[in-house]
């Protein structure tokens, strides 16, 4: 009916052209491939040009309203419709394009090319099977006008496609696309920067199939060129993946996801967005057979260390599966074998490790692995095994014990539960005796006799704070130091600080002065430092007091002591009068020795034996014969400038030089 319609139209405009204009209405045209509705064709005067108008279109889910193409030669000659030199424009089209149209009703057959000003051209062929053509120069630039609905916001795209399609047009859930295509100098770019590629070259093929709900796509891309940054990843060609899923009005599922890179022996993934503003609903992925030599540069390192991923090395293997539903975590599954990780530049590695880290979100699992040990420059971690529970968002550690160098620290009865705010917790530690002389030699610093040990039977963990009750005593020096009030401020983070007090008892100055080669110093000292706050192990506030000790003992100092401690109060704190005595002497009497240091805001306000807070104070009070003292004068002091005075002093192995 709607073709005999058209022929009778098409004879009535054809007679009628040579009197004036004539517009001819034809309702609705359906094809298995396209709809259009309010066509109508209107013929100008010389009856060689005129326009087809469409009141809108549909092709697929994409649509357009007030479609208007202008041919310079139209012909009507049953049963063909010919355009050419036609000029294309709707409202919603991204542009105007150059047509050339050939179009037969009564066949529902024809020919139609598109040619855009930037040289994008589509060529197709189409009947009642349906369309076959080719794309060629595809500007990327221009995607999100046609699929405005479909694409992530807040991105820009460039790159230039070109390749071939074929739509069957058969009814119902028979209908198949196939498209080969390919990428040239592809890019894309987020509002932010921090999703971006450039350079990329990229094989397309792939088929969309009608489902009973959407469209069932399965597609193979091989990216053969250029790079792409992900936040915080960076990587290169080459990739493969192979997608296979269905694409409906709201919602878009990958049923797989097949990633091949090198260094993985299978990586697969399921996922499901909810249109159109890509929510994901449900993730899954699973990697197997990761060499971890060949990924960890690219895929771990920068989220462990992102300031200097390029000295991390790693080495064995790893297998690991991950659930997300509803944005929450569900699952976790890690297998190591012999994976270990170590930082070039700062000597640090810990591995390698075997064993498994199963985790349910509703269920009970067991973390059991083995640790070949570790190393912090020449501080030495043995090998141990890690056991735990894991339930509920929780983690339950019966005992733990690390070997450090010949002792060992010991990890019992720890609890810790995943809250809102963070993980939080208690357990207890101590740490068995370990060798001081191994200690210091492994801490970078002169060797020094003693044992480490500490006793810390509450230890309290939560987001903010990290806090330990009991004592770390070190014994050393014919003394010992007892630190008490350790507790860390936001633990997690770049801010973290740690706070204690220490107080040392009858330290052997003898000892203490020739093992940091300060001079020389017989008699015994006691320490106290109240309220010490570090940030990165640097000292911002501390009250501070070293002072003999009390009781009956040899008391005698060396010249270059009295000439590092006088560094240490400022110039002239050796009185002058009595600075002609040291070129005669080697050591000198004392009775009391002491400084005091009250750190804040980067100034050391100093102090000496008495407790007055304004004036001169006094270091060494002599006693014996021959006594000196030495006093200081300068009470404030930049703390930094006080720390190069100490190192100098160490650092000098020079005698004093009297005037």
């Amino acid at each position: 009916m709607r073709r005999a319609l058209f022929a009778g139209l098409c004879m009535i405009a054809w007679g009628a052209a040579s009197a004036a204009s004539l517009r001819i209405e034809l309702g609705a045209l359906e094809h298995s491939s396209f709809s259009a509705e309010g066509v109508a064709v209107e013929l100008a005067d010389d009856a060689a040009s005129g326009a087809l108008l469409f009141d809108s279109l549909r092709v697929g889910k994409q649509h357009w309203q007030a479609i208007r193409l202008h041919c310079a030669t139209l012909r009507i000659a049953l049963p063909r419709l010919v355009c050419r030199d036609g000029e294309l424009t709707a409202q919603g089209l991204p542009t105007r394009f150059r047509v050339d149209l050939e179009y037969d009703p009564e066949n529902t057959a024809g020919h139609l090319t598109l040619s855009a000003s930037g040289g994008e051209r589509l060529s197709a062929r189409f009947d009642t099977n349906g369309i076959e053509g080719e794309i060629a120069d595809f500007d990327l630039a221009q995607i999100r006008a046609w699929l405005p609905d479909v694409l992530p916001e807040g991105f820009t795209y460039a790159g230039v496609v070109k390749g071939r399609f074929e739509f069957q047009a058969a009814p119902g859930e028979a209908q198949q696309l196939r498209l080969n295509a390919q990428v040239a100098n592809g890019a894309f770019s987020s509002k932010d920067g921090l999703q971006a590629a450039e350079n990329v070259a990229l094989e397309l093929t792939g088929a969309l199939r009608k489902g009973s709900l959407g469209w069932l796509f399965d597609a193979d891309i091989a990216w053969t060129g250029g790079e792409a940054y992900l936040d915080p990843i960076y990587v290169t060609a080459p990739v493969g993946l192979h997608l296979a899923g269905e694409w409906r009005t709201d919602a878009l599922e990958f049923t797989r996801a097949a990633l091949d890179i090198e260094g993985v022996d299978v990586a697969e993934a399921r996922a499901y967005f909810a249109l159109p503003g890509f929510e994901r609903k449900s993730f899954a992925a699973s990697v197997a057979g990761a060499d971890l030599a060949a990924i960890g540069p690219t895929f771990i390192a920068p989220f462990v260390q992102p300031a200097q991923p390029e000295d991390l090395l790693f080495a064995g293997r790893a297998s690991a599966g991950i659930e997300l539903r509803d944005g929450a975590l569900r699952l976790v599954d890690l297998v190591f074998d012999e994976a270990s990780i170590s930082n070039a530049v700062t000597a640090l590695a810990f591995g390698p490790v075997s064993g498994v880290l199963p985790w349910r979100e509703d269920e009970e699992s067991t973390v059991s692995l083995t640790v070949g040990g570790g190393r912090w420059e020449k501080l030495e971690l043995g090998e141990f095994d890690f056991t735990a529970r894991l339930r509920d968002g929780a983690v339950e550690v019966d005992e733990v014990a690390l070997p450090l160098l010949d002792g060992r620290v010991l990890i019992r009865d720890l609890a810790l539960q995943r809250a809102e705010a963070g993980w939080q917790g208690h357990g207890s530690a101590a740490v068995e005796p370990v060798s001081m002389p191994l200690l210091s030699v492994a801490l970078g610093l002169p060797e020094m006799a003693g044992v480490l040990s500490a006793s810390l039977p509450g230890v309290f963990v939560s987001p903010e704070e990290i806090r330990f009750e009991g004592a770390l005593v070190v014994a050393v020096f014919d003394g010992y130091l007892n630190v008490t009030g350790l507790r860390v401020l936001d633990p997690f983070s770049g801010r973290s600080r740690l706070y204690s007090d220490i107080e040392a008892q009858h330290l052997d100055l003898d000892q203490f002065t020739r093992a940091f080669e300060f001079g020389s110093i017989t008699g015994f000292m006691n320490a106290n430092v109240y309220g010490l706050e570090l940030v990165r192990w640097r000292p911002v506030r501390f009250d501070g007091r070293i002072y003999s000790s009390p009781g009956s003992y040899r008391k005698r100092i060396s010249q270059r002591a009295v000439q590092n401690i006088g560094a240490l109060g400022g110039a002239g704190a050796v009185a002058a009068l009595q600075r002609g005595f040291l070129g005669l002497f080697e050591t000198f009497g004392y009775r009391q020795i002491g400084l005091s240091c009250r750190l804040e805001g980067g100034v050391c306000m100093m102090g000496g034996i008495d407790e007055a807070s304004s004036g001169p104070f006094e270091i060494v009070r002599g006693g014996g014969i021959p006594a000196l003292n030495v006093i200081g004068y300068n009470r404030r002091v930049d703390w930094n400038e006080l720390i190069d005075r100490v190192q100098r002093a160490i650092e000098s192995n020079d005698g004093p030089v009297i005037r």
